[in-house]
C-alpha cells in the first residue's frame, strides 16, 4: 500500500508501506557495503543448504509457521514501518523541516519557524547538517542570486538546503510595500509585531508605511483619499506630529515636482518603495528579513578591509566591487611599481637652491620658489605626469621661502626671506602683480594663508607680525606680538592657527579677538600643514621628526621615523588617494613617504644631491609628487612605465644609484 512519506527538504516522495514487497518493485538498490554483505549472507545460506544430510534432517524437523503467524508477522512490519515514518515526521518537525517550499515574492522560503514565529534553518537530512554560520551563508548566496535575477536557481538551493530567506510574513510583507498594496501591508506587519526587537517600532513603522500612502496619493490627483488617510490614519497615531503637520501642508501643492520638492520624497514608484522598504528594513532583525545587499555590503567591507592594509593601494576605491574589473579571487595587493618612486623629470630651471614647491588646488599647476629669487609655473600633463614651463615671476629682491595658492587657483602669495619686509601676491593666468603687502620697513612677512573666499589672507613672520590682508594690498586687522613660524586656516573659515616660537600651535579668532591653545610640542616647531578635511595637522618638528596631530581630540596620532630633522624648514604634505600618505623631504637628500597608519616609511626616495626642503603631492592626480632641494633642482616622481603608459617615454630618470638603491631611485623599506 503507497504512503507519503515527507522528504528532508520539504518535498513530497511517495514511498511504499510494505517497502520491501518485490510486488511493487521494492527499493533502489542498497549502497555497495550492503550488497556485499547479502552476498555474504547468500553464501552462507549456499553453505548451509550443503551441510550433511543428517543436519538436513534434523533442521527438517523445524516445525513450518503457519498462515496465522505469517498473517501476525506481516502486520508487525506494517506497524513497525508506520511507526518508523511517524517519528521521522516527528523528528522533521522538531528540527524546522518544512512541509512545503513556499516561495514569496519569487524567493525561496524553505524551513519553518517554531511556536514563537522565530526562523530556524536546517540543513537536509541526507546532506550534512549546517551549522549556524553556514546557514546564513546559505541564505546571503540565496539572496544575491534573487537580486541577479537567478531566482529559479535560489529557489533550487534553499529547498536542497533546507533554509529560506525571509520569514513568510516578512515576504508578504515586503510583497505588500512594492506592490502599493497599503492595507495588506497593514495586515501583514501586525503579523509581524511579535518578531519585532522593539514591539515600541510599529507605530514608527506603520507611520511610514502610512506616509508613503499619503503620498502618493496626493500625486495621483486623490485629494479626498489623501485628507481621509491624513485625518483617519497618519493624525491617530499621535507620533512624529510635526511631520504631520509638514505633510498637511502638501494638499496645496500644485504640480507632482512642487510635492516632491516640498516632501524631499523620490515620487511615486518602484524606487521610492524601495527607499520605503529598505528604511522599514531597519526595525526587523535579520533572523526575519535579510538586510539588503548584504552579501555585497560584506564583501566590500572586506576588499576594503585588504586596502587598508596595503601598504601602497593609492587608487580609488570602487564602491560597486561586484561590477567592477578587479578580482575577488585574490587577496587584493598593489605592486610596488605602481606607486609614486620612480623619476619622471629632473628640472634645473633655477639657479640656485629651491626652497619651496606647491600644486595648485586643482593639480593643473606646479609653482617653485627658489634662493635666486624667481617663482617659475608650470603646467602639468596628467597623461604623461610631468610638467612644462609656463613663465616666471621675478623681481623679488629675495630668495622665495613660501607659497601660498588661493583656492580659486588664480593667485599666487610669494613670501621672500626674512630680511624683505614685503610679501607679493601674484595673478597666475597673467603672470602680473596684484598687491604687494608692507606695513614697515622692519616687518618681515614669511607665511601666508588664504581664506576660502580667495580675497582675504592672513601673513605673519618671526618678527612680531600678524596681519589679515585684502587683494588690494590693506591690513584689515593685525595681532600684536606673536611671532609666527607657520599659518593656516581651519575648514570652519574662522580660526587662523599659528605657530610660534613657544613651541605651539594656537588658534587665533580675528573677528572676536580670542585665541586658545591647540597645539603643544617640547621642540620648535618648523612648519606645519592641514589635511583636506581640516582635522589633521602634519608637523616638522625640529630634531624630532614629522608629528601627526588629531586637532579634534587635539592629541599625537602618530610620530613618523626615518628621515633626518634638524633645525632647517622642511616642508611636508598629505596625499595620494584620500590622503591616505604623508611625503617629508629631509637632511639625508633623501624623500620619505609613509602611510598615515604606519610610523615606518613604505618608500625612501633617492636622486637629490642635497637636503630636500620641501615635498608636494599633487591633489588630483594621485600618482604624481614633487620634490626639490638644495641641489637646485626640481623632481617629479611618478609609477615605474609600464603603470603610466606613455609617462615613462617622455621623461627619463637619471637618478643615482648607491647602496641599497634600485636603478630608479627607490630604496625598498622592506
Amino acid at each position: 500500500m503507497a504512503g507519503v512519506v515527507l522528504g528532508h527538504h520539504g518535498v513530497h516522495l511517495d514511498t511504499l508501506a510494505s517497502w520491501q514487497d518485490p510486488q511493487y518493485g521494492g527499493v533502489s538498490p542498497p549502497p555497495r557495503k550492503k550488497r556485499k554483505q547479502e552476498d555474504t549472507t547468500t553464501s552462507t545460506t549456499t553453505t548451509t543448504s550443503s551441510t550433511t544430510p543428517q543436519q538436513q534432517s534434523l533442521s527438517s524437523t523445524a516445525p513450518a509457521p503457519t498462515t496465522s503467524t505469517m498473517q501476525q508477522q506481516q502486520h508487525h512490519q506494517q506497524h513497525q514501518h508506520s511507526h518508523h515514518q511517524q517519528q521521522q515526521q516527528q523528528q522533521q518537525q522538531a528540527n524546522g523541516a518544512s512541509s512545503e517550499v513556499v516561495q514569496q515574492n519569487g524567493q525561496s522560503d524553505g524551513g519553518c519557524e517554531t511556536e514563537n514565529g522565530v526562523v530556524e534553518e536546517v540543513g537536509g537530512g541526507g546532506g550534512p547538517e549546517l551549522s549556524v554560520v553556514q546557514q546564513e551563508m546559505v541564505r546571503l548566496i540565496g539572496q544575491h542570486l534573487v537580486q541577479l535575477g537567478l531566482k529559479k536557481s535560489a529557489d533550487l538551493l534553499m529547498s536542497e538546503s533546507g533554509c529560506r530567506l525571509d520569514h513568510p510574513a516578512a515576504a508578504r510583507f515586503r510583497h505588500c510595500v512594492m506592490g502599493g498594496e497599503w492595507a495588506k501591508a497593514e495586515s501583514a506587519l501586525s503579523e509581524l509585531r511579535t518578531l519585532l526587537d522593539d514591539p515600541n517600532s510599529l507605530k514608527e513603522m506603520r507611520f511610514l508605511l502610512l506616509e508613503q500612502k499619503y503620498l502618493e496619493l496626493l500625486e495621483s490627483g486623490q485629494a479626498m483619499e489623501a485628507l481621509t488617510c491624513l485625518r483617519s490614519q497618519l493624525t491617530p497615531l499621535q507620533h512624529n506630529m510635526e511631520r504631520v503637520h509638514q505633510l498637511s501642508s502638501l494638499m496645496f501643492m500644485s504640480n507632482p515636482e512642487e510635492l516632491r520638492s516640498a516632501a524631499r520624497w523620490s515620487g511615486m514608484g518602484k524606487e521610492s518603495r524601495k527607499e520605503l522598504m529598505d528604511r522599514l528594513q531597519h526595525f526587523l532583525p535579520p533572523s526575519i528579513m535579510l538586510p539588503p545587499h548584504r552579501l555585497e555590503t560584506l564583501i566590500l567591507q572586506a576588499v576594503e578591509q585588504q586596502r587598508t592594509q596595503c601598504a601602497y593601494h593609492n587608487t580609488s576605491t570602487d564602491t560597486q566591487v561586484l561590477g567592477s574589473s578587479g578580482s575577488l579571487l585574490l587577496d587584493h595587493s598593489c605592486p610596488r611599481q605602481a606607486f609614486p618612486g620612480t623619476t619622471v623629470q629632473v628640472l634645473s630651471d633655477h639657479c640656485d637652491e629651491v626652497w619651496i614647491a606647491r600644486f595648485s588646488p586643482d593639480g593643473a599647476k606646479l609653482a617653485t620658489g627658489s634662493k635666486d629669487s624667481t617663482v617659475i609655473i608650470w603646467d602639468v600633463d596628467p597623461e604623461t605626469l610631468t610638467v612644462t614651463r609656463r613663465f616666471t615671476l621675478d623681481g623679488h629682491s629675495y630668495g622665495v621661502v613660501y607659497l601660498a595658492w588661493s583656492p580659486d587657483n588664480s593667485k599666487l602669495i610669494v613670501c621672500l626671506q626674512e630680511e624683505a619686509a614685503e610679501l607679493v601676491v601674484w595673478d597666475t593666468e597673467r603672470g602680473e602683480q596684484i598687491c604687494k603687502v608692507s606695513n614697515s620697513p622692519d616687518d618681515s612677512l614669511t607665511c601666508a594663508a588664504w581664506h576660502k573666499d580667495s580675497r582675504k589672507f592672513v601673513c605673519g613672520g618671526m618678527r612680531g607680525q600678524f596681519y589679515q590682508c585684502d587683494l588690494e594690498g590693506h591690513i584689515l586687522d593685525s595681532w600684536e606680538g606673536v611671532r609666527v613660524q607657520c599659518l593656516a586656516i581651519q575648514s570652519d573659515g574662522r580660526t587662523v592657527l599659528a605657530s610660534d616660537t613657544h613651541h605651539r600651535i594656537r588658534g587665533y579668532h580675528f573677528e572676536d579677538v580670542q585665541d586658545h591653545n591647540i597645539i603643544q610640542e617640547d621642540h620648535s616647531i618648523m612648519s606645519f600643514t592641514l589635511d583636506a578635511t581640516g582635522h589633521y595637522a602634519l608637523l616638522n618638528v625640529a630634531n624630532q621628526g614629522v608629528h601627526l596631530w588629531d586637532l579634534r581630540t587635539r592629541s599625537l596620532v602618530r610620530k613618523f621615523r626615518g628621515l633626518t630633522q634638524g633645525h632647517y624648514a622642511i616642508h611636508s604634505c598629505f596625499g595620494g588617494h584620500n590622503q591616505d600618505f604623508v611625503a617629508s623631504g629631509s637632511e639625508d637628500n633623501k624623500v620619505y613617504i609613509w602611510h598615515h597608519r604606519r610610523e615606518l616609511p613604505v618608500a625612501t626616495l633617492s636622486g637629490h644631491t642635497g637636503i630636500v626642503n620641501c615635498v608636494t603631492w599633487n591633489p588630483r592626480h594621485p600618482a604624481m609628487v614633487a620634490s626639490v632641494s638644495d641641489d637646485a633642482t626640481v623632481r617629479i616622481w611618478g609609477p615605474a612605465p609600464q603603470y603610466r603608459g606613455s609617462a615613462g617615454r617622455s621623461g627619463a630618470g637619471t637618478s643615482t644609484t648607491s647602496g641599497n638603491t634600485t636603478a630608479n631611485g627607490v630604496e625598498s623599506s622592506r
